[in-house]
């Protein structure tokens, strides 16, 4: 049904471009269209207002059953730089791409500004029973400040060349911002150097491999990264209920937008914590209104890792 659903949007695009072929506008800047959230707040920091900026993905949608509309293909085709994930979340991506002339556009792939990771199924974790093709790497590169800051240099440059009359601007913000990335990941390491434990525990997916690898963490989760299911065996619940209780682990994670029921029977078994470690996909639309970024959400998840690790 989804596959239908997009390609019904793309059949009719060609038609509504005729009445939307980009037009010189005084005065409105460049146009950035990001599909997610991360990405959208590092040029917001980049360029402090200065272009017109949309993110794709609805504040409190999940982006794993995410659909574009014919609109947000517009948006795309009208865009000067255009700023995408990558990897098999983001098939629909390629072939909107395929079916418009992005020739005037600068296109950036978040995976493709890091070095990348496999995505793996670790002890206990439910396998989506999908066969693969060729090597899955996990999607959710920006989820490491280290890797962030690579992405945040890629998006500076490509701003810079976009609109070289504000290029010193975007420069000083992304440099100042870099410095922001590099406390941020200080901070996440003095947390991880000084922890009493190594292992989390997610009753939910995990899209924090990029994040555990840099700080040299463990984890057991009920799904990898990208998965699409939300129940899982009562063998995997058993499993992690276990884990909590042989290491003593005090907190069980879950992500945002999570209905975070595999999180709460594995505490009601235990007696651990419940807590949120927020992936900055997306945020709410109290978030967004109250101005939250992913600096912000970082800074929570380093003081929640405090609690998970002691």
């Amino acid at each position: 049904m989804k596959k239908l659903a997009f390609f019904a949007a793309v059949l009719i695009i060609p038609g509504l471009f005729v009445s939307c072929e980009k037009k010189p506008e005084p005065d409105r800047g460049i146009s950035v269209v990001t599909t997610i959230f991360a990405p959208y707040d590092f040029v917001k920091a980049i360029t402090g207002g200065k272009v017109e900026l949309s993110m794709l993905l609805k504040p409190g949608a999940e982006s794993h059953s995410y659909e574009p509309t014919p609109q947000d293909i517009i948006a795309i085709r009208n865009s000067d730089i255009f700023i995408y994930v990558g990897g098999e979340s983001d098939e629909w991506v390629e072939e909107v791409l395929e079916s418009i002339d992005d020739a005037e556009m600068e296109i950036i792939t978040l995976m493709d500004c890091v070095d990348l990771v496999e995505e793996e199924i670790v002890e206990g974790m439910e396998e989506e029973d999908v066969e693969e093709e060729g090597i899955a790497y996990d999607e959710h590169v920006w989820t490491s400040p280290a890797n962030a800051r690579r992405i945040v240099e890629k998006i500076s440059a490509a701003l810079r060349a976009a609109d070289p009359a504000n290029a010193d601007v975007y420069r000083a913000n992304a440099e100042a911002y870099k410095k922001e990335l590099e406390g941020l990941d200080a901070a996440f390491k003095s947390v991880a150097d000084s922890a009493a434990r190594r292992t989390l525990v997610f009753g939910d997916r995990f899209p924090f491999r990029y994040f555990t690898d840099a700080y040299g963490l463990d984890y057991f989760a009920a799904f990898p990264g990208c998965s699409t299911e939300t129940e899982c065996s009562a063998a995997t619940i058993a499993f992690l209920i276990n884990k909590v209780r042989d290491e003593e682990i005090p907190v069980v994670f879950h992500i945002e937008f999570s209905n975070g029921r595999i999180a709460d029977t594995i505490c009601e078994a235990t007696g651990a914590r419940k807590r949120i470690l927020h992936s900055a996909h997306n945020i709410s639309r109290d978030e967004l209104a109250a101005g939250a970024t992913y600096l912000d959400i970082m800074k929570r998840n380093a003081e929640t890792l405090k609690e998970a690790l002691l």
